[in-house]
């Protein structure tokens, strides 16, 4: 049964119960799955979880399960309607009094960033603008890492991916930026969004706490540290995912009802440089040559967002 805690102070407070067991098939150090992990503590097991195609199709492949809960899977661009469908259903039940309304359960859509992103914006639209009483969780691991880590839109300039090595005319590897999809959200009126990392787990239960009272459409973007796309050591990402809040280029923040508020302001940021070189995709602009344009670049993207949040 799901905790009953209300108040997260200090990581003691999070449950010790467990709601995804042990032993998937996903690649070891997923970042992804240790947010999603920390996220059931505070959820719980009366869940519908409707899976994007993506990394966390693995999760549950037929007749195996690590969850505590049901799963539904369906194409890369429909995991929303596909929500709709069993939010409709389970109050349809409830409404006729065939479904006991304390069997109630909430519904999860579990996308990757390019079903987020890109596949499936349209069809997540639709449900914000309906209203529709869900969860979102997007494990962004900044590529299609399912398919052989291609670029996405999420993305970040200057990373490698299959579809953006660096070659003399791109020499930085990918040229966009990364696309800003808290403020999409944002302006479609969600009442609630928030990123999250898993190497903050206070601050990850507090917002799942305070979204469970919320109704309506809710997403939480959690930061998706990938050994395998990202070409580090498995055991290292719990300090890439520490890093990436220190230098400033993961913002740990929420919107209710479209306010803004930084749950975590770093007290003195660290050069981006620190992050990026624990990575192997970005490698290229440190060797055989130093890219100072495309660290300065970086650098400055993550100063000019903090010099606007702290106005």
């Amino acid at each position: 049964m799901s905790p009953e805690r209300t108040a997260y102070r200090k990581i003691k407070d999070l449950s010790r119960e467990e709601f995804i067991l042990p032993g998937t098939s996903t690649c070891g150090g997923c970042g992804g799955l240790e947010a999603l992990r920390l996220a059931t503590k505070v959820i719980g097991e009366k869940v519908v979880y409707v899976n994007a195609a993506g990394c966390f199709t693995l999760l549950a492949i037929f007749p195996f399960t690590p969850f505590r809960g049901s799963w539904l899977y369906t194409t890369m661009g429909s995991a929303p309607a596909g929500a709709q469908g069993v939010r409709d259903a389970v109050d349809i039940l409830i409404a006729k009094g065939d479904l006991p309304r304390e069997e109630d359960v909430q519904v999860i859509v579990l996308a990757g960033d390019g079903a987020t992103y890109d596949i499936g914006m349209s069809s997540a639209s639709g449900a914000i603008q309906r209203n529709l009483d869900f969860w979102y969780f997007c494990y962004d691991n900044e590529a299609y890492g399912n398919t052989g880590v291609q670029m996405s839109s999420a993305t970040p300039f200057a990373a490698e991916t299959r579809t953006s090595e660096p070659e003399p005319l791109t020499p930085e590897g990918t040229e966009q930026k990364k696309k800003d999809i808290f403020e999409i959200w944002r302006a479609h009126g969600a009442p609630y969004i928030a990123t999250v990392s898993p190497r903050h787990p206070v601050d990850l239960a507090r917002k799942f706490e305070k979204a469970k009272k919320i109704k309506g459409p809710k997403m939480f973007i959690a930061f998706s540290p990938c050994p395998t796309g990202w070409k580090y050591d498995p055991s290292k990402t719990p300090e890439v995912a520490k890093l990436a809040v220190e230098c400033g280029i993961l913002a740990l923040k929420e919107a209710v009802n479209g306010d803004v508020a930084h749950t975590h302001v770093p007290a003195k940021r660290i050069p981006v440089e620190e992050y990026l070189k624990t990575q192997g995709r970005f490698r290229h602009i440190f060797e055989p040559v130093r890219r100072e344009d495309a660290i300065n670049a970086i650098q400055e993207q993550v100063d000019r967002y903090w010099a606007s949040v702290n106005r």
